[in-house]
């Protein structure tokens, strides 16, 4: 079967993603990360390089990560697509779940590359997606949060029980997704059924930076 790319955030929807395109039978051989043009953390998630790159030990699936100012985003993504292309690669997996502007341009990036677009999680509740991922007994952290909708206590929260009933019970007074999907919070994954090894968190601190609140992580190691 031809290999495929997993479009990789680090993050838990794109863990699950790339976790059922495998079950399912696709044959992923890279993952995919867009940087900021100098290299040093990804776009959304703002982690850091090296994080992606112990992932990749970790999960076993070489990384290609292609730096890009927001600008040119759309148009590096593609050229990413068609070097992937190139190498053999026939098609692309995404972990979108229910926002069709993300869908139809994961689509047309596909389709104007001449690859299949593979989306695994497409259309499902949210809250069975998320009851899964924890099912799976993959391991996640927030690490970024909207600041006008989370505050920085939710801030290395794991992705667990708890976490869901608190989201659950939030949802009824702001106005917010279950997984995230309008950008509330992001995550980075540190074990699961896809890893080999996993990540542990050595040092981290808390950022406020452009409306948002991360969690640096600055020191981690495979276990």
């Amino acid at each position: 079967m031809s290999p495929v790319f997993t479009s990789w955030s680090g993050g838990k929807d794109s863990s699950l993603a790339c976790y059922r395109a495998i079950t399912g039978g696709l044959n992923v051989q890279y993952l995919l990360n867009m940087t900021m043009s100098d290299g040093r953390r990804s776009w959304t998630h703002g982690l850091r390089s090296e994080l992606l790159n112990l992932q990749t030990q970790a999960v076993s699936i070489p990384l290609v990560q292609r730096p890009t100012a927001m600008t040119d985003y759309e148009a590096e993504f593609r050229n990413a697509l068609s070097a992937l292309k190139r190498e053999g690669v026939s098609g692309g997996v995404f972990g979108t779940i229910d926002v069709l502007q993300d869908r139809q341009w994961n689509e047309k990036s596909c389709r104007d590359t001449g690859l299949a677009c593979h989306l695994p999680l497409w259309g499902e509740s949210q809250e069975n997606i998320l009851r899964d991922f924890m099912a799976l007994e993959f391991k996640a952290i927030v690490v970024a949060v909207k600041a006008d909708l989370l505050g920085e206590e939710w801030l290395g929260r794991k992705v667990d029980a708890g976490f869901l009933a608190d989201l659950s019970e939030l949802k009824k007074t702001k106005n917010i997704t279950i997984c995230g999907e309008a950008g509330e919070y992001h995550t980075f994954v540190t074990d699961g059924p896809i890893f080999r090894q996993r990540i542990e968190i050595m040092e981290s601190a808390k950022v406020s930076r452009g409306g948002y609140w991360f969690l640096d992580i600055r020191r981690a190691h495979l276990k």
